[in-house]
């Protein structure tokens, strides 16, 4: 069971703080525990049952395993997903999403700049597809590096491109 003021990462919304442990009767189905959500970077509050098997909910990285994975960028080979039907890329995606895996979201959002930057190299745009799944990848894992390295969301590209940039050279 998770605590008051725990950091956790909820389903596609991203990192919330649990900002209260609620119980709460049904006249049916007698009491159940609820956790309150406050999402961070969204503002809504959200109810969640603590005995659910129906949402995703996680204790959000530390800020040691967002360094590491923010060191394993540069040794990434991560494919480029291309010539596929935009039905096909979006389950390939989606599963990534769907993981919850700070890991899979780095591969997917390495393999999407990847592939927006060899688009722009040919005067090209970005496909839909692609461009939506890059925004919410970078959502979530932004949001959850923010809250692992307690710096503000904004921050968080210019933080990635400054560690890869001093990887690389050193």
């Amino acid at each position: 069971m998770y605590e008051v003021g725990q950091l956790v990462q909820y389903g596609s919304t991203g990192v919330c703080r649990i900002t209260e442990i609620k119980t709460q009767a049904f006249p049916d189905a007698g009491e159940r525990l609820y956790y309150v959500l406050q999402p961070l970077y969204k503002s809504c509050v959200i109810s969640i049952p603590v005995e659910s098997d129906k949402v995703f909910l996680r204790p959000i990285i530390s800020r040691e395993e967002a360094e590491e994975l923010i060191g394993l960028i540069p040794t990434l080979e991560c494919p480029v997903v291309s010539g596929r039907p935009g039905r096909e890329l979006a389950e390939r995606y989606g599963a990534l999403l769907k993981s919850h895996d700070c890991r899979d979201w780095v591969e997917l959002a390495v393999s999407l700049q990847a592939k927006k930057k060899a688009q722009l190299r040919q005067k090209r745009r970005l496909g839909s597809v692609d461009e939506r799944f890059l925004r919410q990848v970078e959502e979530l894992l932004f949001g959850e590096f923010a809250a692992a390295l307690d710096i503000p969301r904004e921050k968080v590209p210019e933080y990635i491109s400054a560690k890869v940039e001093s990887l690389k050279a050193g």
